[in-house]
């Protein structure tokens, strides 16, 4: 069995991401092949269905890019979606409590065969979806899930930052996830993540996942670079966004023109 992304990242080679707003599977492809470790695909604020990020999913298979997924809602039901069509990572936006963190991660687990112990409440369903290749040699991936899936919580919440010591503690939880723009505005400081009281409160989840022996993720802000963030032991940043690499090009292209 080859090396998974979540051994690849605990091992220390930071990870680089991308988003993915548009669902358009040609884009998607082209930032696939262009060198990213990873792609969020993002249903908490992008317009997508579950099958748009699944076609996204079928453009990027063959490359090296990791098909990752952010959720609507943090629930099992949604987390259960995104995995059967072949994310191999889910991110929880918003986890606030223990108790939300640990519906997470049993929601990104199977339940335990007979002798093991319980694991997790995921649906039983491999012998039909896509992420177990509809069924051929299911049993493989049911085998394999728990240490192939990246399970993500978001932290972006002054109760999030509080309980993080705790929240980084639940088995199953793979990486805390620095989510700064909602972490500013809970926190009274909107848009302005750079200032002191949210980067202090960052500096505590930062604490919380290496005390946990946790990933640590992040989105870079005006003050604080990707570069800088992985120098600082971050596993994993994802700086770009479809959307914005388009729009930026297009400005940068018209203003070379026209200048």
């Amino acid at each position: 069995m080859g090396e998974t992304f979540k051994q690849r990242l605990a091992q220390g080679r930071g990870g680089v991401g991308v988003w993915i707003e548009t669902y358009d599977p040609i884009a998607a492809e082209i930032l696939a092949t262009a060198g990213y470790d990873c792609a969020m695909i993002d249903l908490e604020h992008g317009p997508g269905s579950y099958r748009d990020a699944q076609l996204v999913m079928q453009a990027m298979r063959g490359t090296a890019c990791v098909p990752l997924l952010r959720v609507p809602v943090s629930n099992r039901v949604e987390i259960k979606r995104a995995l059967d069509i072949g994310a191999r990572g889910v991110m929880c936006p918003s986890v606030s409590t223990v108790g939300e963190a640990e519906e997470c991660a049993a929601a990104c687990r199977y339940p335990a065969r007979p002798g093991q112990g319980h694991r997790g409440v995921r649906g039983m369903a491999p012998t039909i979806v896509r992420a177990a290749d509809f069924g051929r040699d299911w049993q493989a991936y049911v085998e394999r899930s728990d240490r192939e899936v990246l399970t993500i919580v978001q932290i972006e919440t002054g109760e999030g930052v509080e309980n993080a010591a705790a929240i980084a503690a639940v088995e199953g939880v793979d990486m805390l996830f620095v989510g700064p723009m909602d972490l500013s505005g809970d926190l009274g400081q909107t848009g302005n993540p750079d200032h002191p009281e949210v980067q202090a409160a960052i500096a505590k989840v930062e604490a919380a996942a290496r005390g946990a022996g946790k990933l640590l993720g992040a989105v870079p802000t005006g003050a604080h670079s990707a570069g800088a963030l992985l120098a600082r032991g971050y596993n994993l940043v994802i700086p770009d966004v479809d959307t914005l690499l388009l729009r930026e090009g297009a400005r940068a292209s018209l203003a070379a023109l026209r200048n």
